[in-house]
């Protein structure tokens, strides 16, 4: 007879190296925008871009080969969270976003993340279409925010992209905290199974 058991996916496999290629791009990131010229903004704006398409592609790669590890689910939201908060801290420590939005950002961030890891033992607690929506949300306006426009359009055209920008961050905010609710009321429905 042969073995019925399920194969293990390799620890090292494309979608975990994406993922730790997207860790390492974190500290190249933060370090490009504290330079603070507008080259190394455009050179950070990049690398963020490239990082969190990663997170797409490494995602994508992981459930269509059956490459899903258990360092992978731990890894990928760390990855994440790194790439986004880093993102939000700096771009509050230079004015370009309200201090305000991103301490609720992060707090739904770190409290939802913590709270998949425990219900982990009961279910796993997919990203949900909310869930999704918020991560493009989220990714477009820090991109947008990132972005040196100034290098490439006239003021006035610079300035409505970074108006736009914001208003898709306040979008952004508004499906964060919807979205963290409904996971907060999803995993009280796990909990009283």
């Amino acid at each position: 007879m042969g073995d019925d058991r399920p194969v293990e996916a390799p620890l090292w496999n494309i979608a975990n190296v994406l993922t730790m290629i997207r860790m390492a791009l974190v500290p190249v990131f933060v370090w490009l925008f504290l330079q603070g010229s507008d080259g190394t903004r455009l050179a950070a704006t990049i690398v963020f871009s490239i990082a969190a398409i990663t997170d797409k592609i490494d995602g994508d790669i992981a459930r269509s080969r059956n490459l899903v590890t258990n360092f992978g689910k731990i890894a990928d939201p760390i990855a994440d969270k790194a790439l986004v908060i880093s993102a939000f801290v700096l771009l509050s420590s230079v004015g370009d976003m309200p201090w305000w939005v991103t301490i609720v950002i992060i707090v739904r961030e770190l409290g939802i993340t913590l709270l998949r890891f425990v219900m982990i033992r009961r279910s796993v607690m997919a990203a949900s279409k909310g869930g999704k929506l918020k991560t493009v949300l989220q990714m477009t306006f820090i991109i947008g925010l990132l972005m040196p426009w100034q290098m490439f359009l006239p003021d006035g055209v610079a300035s409505s992209l970074v108006t736009t920008s914001l208003v898709i961050m306040y979008a952004a905010l508004g499906v964060t905290v919807v979205t963290g609710i409904q996971y907060c009321l999803d995993a009280w429905k796990l909990a009283q199974k």
